[in-house]
């Protein structure tokens, strides 16, 4: 049987430390790495495309100079966007891939950029409306059976693609959007799947990009007060309430926010509170 790996409450999120961001060098990678490990943040969140293909071996760099490293951490990373880009000269449009042959060639590469033997969960990142479930769920059970990857999951899934799926692949986690920007997943099933099916679910941009509607940074802003925080903490200790068990991603590339995010871990909102979020958020009232 498949089992989702424990992750950390709080995911580590790599798209800006490379060339879609900090343009980290490899010492700055191992100090965020380092850093993230004293906080107790083991599971790092990758794509295939992040940094147009460069960053998963900018960060398997930094760990092939630190033997234990890779035991102490879950890797998670995904695959199926064909990004048109230098690095990848044979894409001329961008197109979605779940064949059993991009899967598969997808999963080698990460494991050799990343310079790992296995992958702890691996995602499709978005949903291919020519996707094969039965090619898919062969992919999976090479992957698994090799060793290769020891979980799977979706990225950005609906509730009925992730149904269809699961007829003949073990889905353990979803990431999807999900913040005080952007509320779909509250009522669209998508959470309510997760609790139903234990999938782990994982917020991507779990703060709005760092901007959020003013009447929310009203309610935050009363709220930090409050708690002697900051907004942001407040904004992610708003998600973790949520009894999905939210993880969030915390995509930042400097350490004092990696440390502030663990603030968060210690936040208990009253049920008042939440709503009032909420309710700013939606910009609705509760009948």
């Amino acid at each position: 049987m498949y089992s989702t790996p424990w992750m950390s409450d709080i995911v580590v999120g790599t798209m800006r430390w490379g060339a879609w961001g900090a343009n980290f060098s490899t010492t700055q990678y191992e100090q965020m790495i380092e850093a993230s490990f004293e906080l107790g943040f083991t599971t790092f969140d990758h794509a295939d495309i992040y940094g147009d293909h460069t960053t998963e071996a900018d960060f398997g760099a930094a760990l092939k100079l630190h033997s234990g490293w890779r035991e102490q951490m879950e890797i998670v990373t995904k695959c199926g966007i064909l990004r048109v880009c230098e690095n990848k000269p044979a894409y001329r449009y961008k197109a979605y891939d779940s064949s059993l042959e991009h899967i598969l060639k997808s999963v080698d590469d990460s494991l050799k950029a990343l310079n790992t033997d296995y992958i702890d969960v691996l995602l499709l990142h978005r949903p291919d409306l020519l996707m094969d479930v039965e090619e898919v769920g062969e992919a999976f059970e090479i992957l698994h059976s090799s060793g290769k990857v020891t979980s799977f999951g979706v990225s950005n899934f609906s509730a009925s693609q992730v149904n269809m799926l699961q007829k003949t692949v073990p889905i353990g986690c979803h990431q999807l959007e999900v913040s005080t920007k952007r509320l779909d997943a509250f009522t669209d099933g998508t959470l309510d799947q997760c609790i139903s099916d234990g999938l782990v679910p994982m917020a991507w941009s779990p703060l709005g990009g760092g901007s959020l509607p003013e009447s929310v940074d009203v309610i935050l802003e009363e709220l930090s007060k409050e708690f002697d925080t900051t907004p942001h903490v407040i904004a992610l200790s708003w998600l973790m309430k949520h009894p999905a068990g939210i993880l969030p991603i915390v995509g930042t590339t400097n350490q004092v926010h990696l440390s502030d995010a663990k603030r968060a871990l210690s936040i208990a909102l009253n049920r008042e509170q939440w709503y009032q979020v909420y309710q700013a958020a939606s910009g609705t009232i509760l009948p």
